[in-house]
């Protein structure tokens, strides 16, 4: 099927940014660890362009941790600061304020040359649907300060939360891209749960991460289902569907059912830890 996702919402989100990009001294664009690139808007740069920036890997702790460290690589390479976090649990967020200081530091220092003191820092958090904005913006401010939802599509307007007396952050929604080049892109946005599940295929979308897992992790199947390789992945869902008991009346395999168990189990980590592209 084509992985197409750019609900009306997403128009009024981007002019929405267009228009307060000048308000803002900073960009923090959050990623998924599972697919940094993928997961990075491309309109992004071009609204963002001249601003400072900092690329957070969020969901770290459900990536491959030496590509994680290698995409952080590829990104500074590139001029932007990096983190990766858990914000979830909060896990590396506190790393956030020094390097907001330290991409700040130059406008910082013109304000205090031009007589202007405690103007706080005003940042901009943005990054594609269900990538856990929100819920970095609570970790960081130590209090539900933003509304989160565990499916894409949740914030719909901006907001600007005061972290403390030093930084302003303004939430803004997901947005995707109008269209997608690669259909592969779309493939892994709907695995990490940036697209509603309602508009993708499960099947299609389990078989591509089997045969990928086959390639790049095959000890996470094997160990999750005890499946052996196989170009046969009618045959491998089937044996998943045994080994997880999704299965219909009379013990038929329930692929559909088996599918989203496979979907589900990479998104939470159940299959180890896992990352959907290499640099």
């Amino acid at each position: 099927m084509d992985y197409q996702w750019y609900p009306g919402h997403m128009t009024k989100a981007r002019r929405m940014m267009q228009e307060n990009i000048a308000l803002i001294d900073l960009l923090i664009e959050l990623t998924d660890a599972r697919a940094p690139a993928a997961g990075r808007n491309p309109d992004i740069d071009s609204l963002a362009r001249g601003k400072s920036r900092i690329v957070v890997l969020n969901k770290a702790d459900l990536a491959d941790e030496e590509q994680t460290k290698r995409w952080r690589t590829h990104f500074e390479a590139q001029g932007f600061l990096t983190a990766d976090i858990d914000s979830r649990k909060g896990s590396g967020v506190r790393q956030l304020k020094p390097l907001i200081d330290r991409a700040c530091a130059e406008k910082m220092e013109r304000n205090r040359r031009r007589g202007i003191v405690n103007r706080p820092v005003r940042a901009m958090i943005a990054g594609i649907p269900n990538v856990g904005k929100s819920t970095f913006i609570n970790s960081f401010a130590g209090r539900a300060a933003a509304k989160t939802g565990d499916r894409p599509g949740v914030t719909k307007g901006k907001q600007w939360i005061r972290l403390n007396k030093n930084v302003e952050l303004l939430d803004t929604p997901g947005i995707l891209w109008p269209k997608f080049d690669d259909q592969e892109v779309g493939k892994k946005l709907a695995l990490i749960g940036s697209m509603r599940d309602e508009i993708t295929d499960a099947g299609e979308l389990a078989v591509w991460l089997i045969r990928y897992l086959m390639k790049e992790y095959p000890d996470a199947l094997e160990g999750r289902y005890q499946v052996e390789p196989s170009d046969d992945m009618g045959k491998v869902l089937a044996e998943i569907a045994q080994r997880r008991g999704c299965l219909k009346a009379g013990g038929e395999a329930d692929l559909e059912k088996a599918s989203r168990t496979v979907i589900e189990d990479f998104r939470s980590g159940r299959l180890g830890k896992l990352t959907l592209e290499k640099v």
